[in-house]
Formats: structure tokens, sequence, C-alpha cells
């Protein structure tokens, strides 16, 4: 039988074993519906996975949570977030002000938060206006397509790369780079007691949300970065997985080649939607036309800017394999295959 998301309304704090608890934090208004927080004790005390959103519902979610569980948010000894996104950063600063904690998350996406602290919400509002212009969007929903800049989270205190160690006596928590969702994603492997906290990265029922922006970018491959993640987490075996989404569930290594099928199907669907098409076509133009969890008509602007940051990234992922190329020296940009 499949295991279906529960609202949460239906999520309780639990007790995994092995010195390992979770806690659901609420994302108001978002249809995720909650994060999964994880404890995991020592004797210097417990080291958090994410934190959640910054928000008065979430923060009494959390900090109760952990009170449910015997354990009290002051002597929390470490935040490691997975990466920098508001729904696994947002509470750090506030689990750091409460405890003294410090906070740990991979250097790309500490670099990341250092530009969003320092780049003001007006040059943001520009910065989408002409990224949404140049991938071929509608001038009525430039302003409207990406949503509200939201706050930076706290910065860290210390900045992981791949391999390190997490500063938690008594156990064995390593940090595994799974760039892809962000530069800066990171999984943690529990080797004392073979998990592995996915973060977005493998999800049990869902896909993580795979962009970039800008859309036109040539310089990155998100998509390629993590299908080769997917398969270096597939390399450690059938662990436990502890996702911060949705629900726990056994043999990662299966549930990461069953995405990178996906991902590769919607790869040649595109290749052969392109070679089909008469002329070059806009990133928007091919957001259109590839299939959603709704009809493109359906989204609303928000959704389709980031269906247009996915369909970028697929782009770029058969652009990097020499299955379509970008026209040159072209405002917007466009996109045909090689074979078309």
């Amino acid at each position: 039988m499949k295991t279906r998301r529960r609202p949460y309304a239906e999520q309780r704090p639990q007790e995994l074993g092995g010195g390992v608890c979770s806690v659901p934090v609420p994302i108001p208004g978002n249809p995720l519906g909650y994060t999964l927080v994880y404890a995991v004790e020592s004797p210097a005390g417990p080291v958090l996975v994410d934190a959640g959103w910054n928000h008065p519902d979430a923060w009494q979610a959390l900090s109760g949570g952990l009170a449910a569980l015997g354990l009290d948010v002051s002597a929390v000894r470490g935040v490691v977030v997975t990466h920098f996104h508001p729904d696994h950063a947002g509470l750090a600063g506030r689990v750091k002000e409460a405890s003294g904690a410090w906070i740990a998350m991979h250097e790309h996406d500490a670099a990341l938060v250092r530009l969003m602290a320092e780049y003001a919400a007006e040059a943001h509002d520009d910065f989408q206006a002409d990224m949404l212009r140049r991938a071929g969007a509608d001038p009525a929903e430039a302003g409207q397509a990406m949503g509200a800049r939201p706050d930076p989270p706290a910065p860290p205190d210390r900045e992981l790369r791949d391999g390190d160690l997490v500063d938690l006596p008594g156990r064995k928590l390593r940090a595994v780079h799974t760039p892809g969702h962000t530069p800066g994603h990171i999984c943690l492997h529990l080797e004392d007691a073979d998990r592995l906290f996915t973060g977005d990265h493998v999800l049990p029922g869902i896909t993580p949300h795979i962009g970039i922006y800008p859309y036109d970018r040539d310089d990155v491959d998100p998509l390629g970065d993590f299908l080769e993640s997917l398969d270096r987490v597939s390399g450690l075996g059938p662990l436990d997985a502890l996702p911060a989404h949705e629900w726990i569930f056994p043999d990662v290594a299966a549930r990461a080649a069953e995405i990178r099928h996906h991902h590769e199907e919607k790869l040649e669907r595109l290749r052969a939607l392109l070679s089909r098409r008469p002329r070059p076509l806009t990133i928007w133009e091919v957001a259109a036309m590839m299939t959603w969890n709704r009809p493109w008509e359906e989204l609303s602007p928000m959704l389709r800017g980031m269906a247009a940051g996915e369909a970028a990234a697929h782009l770029r992922a058969l652009e990097a394999r020499g299955q379509v190329r970008r026209l040159a020296a072209v405002d917007p940009v466009r996109f045909h295959a090689l074979d078309s």
C-alpha cells in the first residue's frame, strides 16, 4: 500500500529510535504543509537538521514539539541547514537566539545567503522583470511571476564542505554535497545508524524543483548536477531516508533511481517536442508546452515563473548534452533541437 502525505493537522512529534526525533513544523499558506525538522541527540545536546519557516505558528510548533519529546530548545547545540530555502533555514536564527546554537550550511549556499542580504528589494524586482523579458514572458506577467522576495535567513556561523563531519559529539553525521535543488544542498549521513537526512534532494512522493535563475544562464547545469547527485546517493546503498517533507521511507537508492528515470523521460519528451517545432522557441513557450500537475492556463503567475525555471533547467541540460542549441545574439533567448 502506497503511503500518502498526511495533512499537517494529523502530524505529531515522533521518537524515531536511535537518538533521533522528528517535529513537523507548518509552512503557512504552502501546499507542502510542513517541514519535518529532525533532532539528533548527543551527550552535548541535540543538533537540529533544518529548522522550518520563520513564522510564530512555526516557532510554537518547533519549540513545543521538542518539549513534547523531552527536549528544550534552549539546549540545542546547533542547526545544520540542508539548504538556504526559507522552509528549512527560516527559524535557524530564532533557535540561535534561544540557545546560542551555531548554524551550519554548505559554503555555496552560505555565499547565496550573503548575496541575498546585500541585494536591495528594488534591485531584485528589476532583476526579475528583466529575467522574465529575456525568457519571452508576457509583459503583463513580469511583475507577478516570481512572487514576493522572502527575507534572507540568518547567516551561518560554520560552512561545510563535502565529507565534513558535523560537530556532534558521540555521533558521526557527515555532509554529502548534493547540488541541484540549490548549489549548496547537502544530505546528511548519520553513519552510526545507517540513516540519511535527505532534505529536499530525495523525497518519497514528489520531486524537488530544479530551476535556473536567471533563466538564460549558460554557465551552470543544475539538472545535470542533480542527476549526478542522485547517482551519488544511490551509491550509499539502501539507507533509510529521513526527508524534509512528506514521510520517512526505506531504500533511498531505489527512490533516487526512480527520480533519475523520471527526469530522463522528461528530457527525452522535451527533445522530441523541440525537434517537431518549425521554429526555435523561447523558454516561456517551452514551459507552456510541458506537462505540469495542472494545465498551464490554470497555473498562477508565480507557478508559471517556477515552471519556466524548471523548463530552463531541462533546456540547459539538453544543451550541455549537445542535443539542443540556443540561438546566438537574440532577445528573448530561443532554443532549437539539433536534429530539427
